[in-house]
């Protein structure tokens, strides 16, 4: 082979095994059209821990009774903002929701209103976030 020819050949193999170790390491990312309501609650100071573990707990059981639901998260890891200095009082959780209509009917389910029953009576305060792309 022409050495000229092997050189271009080469440096085409290396410009290609370069290109492709660039695109391979691009972090990749999705931008899904799924709802999620995050969730953040103070817990009344009367509140038990079984308690709480029992609302979260709920959460698990709406995800498994509610269409639509499609996941949550339940440890909390921080929280921010305001009355946080009592953090044994504070929590935090998400649920994801497949789509508007998903989200719009959570609230209206019997599983949902049976939770409320739950988390209610030991919830001091909440702020909720829903969020989509």
């Amino acid at each position: 082979m022409n050495p000229i020819l092997r050189r271009i050949l080469c440096g085409a193999i290396l410009m290609a095994v370069f290109l492709g170790g660039v695109i391979a390491g691009q972090n990749k990312f999705g931008q899904p059209k799924s709802i999620i309501h995050v969730v953040t609650v103070e817990w009344t100071a009367a509140s038990t821990p079984e308690q709480r573990q029992k609302a979260l707990d709920g959460v698990k059981q709406m995800a498994a009774e509610i269409p639509g639901m499609k996941n949550v998260w339940l440890k909390t890891i921080k929280v921010q903002g305001p009355n946080t200095e009592k953090t044994e009082n504070n929590a935090a959780f998400v649920m994801e929701f497949a789509d508007q209509a998903a989200f719009d009917a959570y609230a209206a389910h019997p599983a949902h209103k049976k939770w409320e029953s739950i988390y209610l009576p030991i919830r001091e305060q909440s702020r909720t976030h829903d969020i989509s792309n």
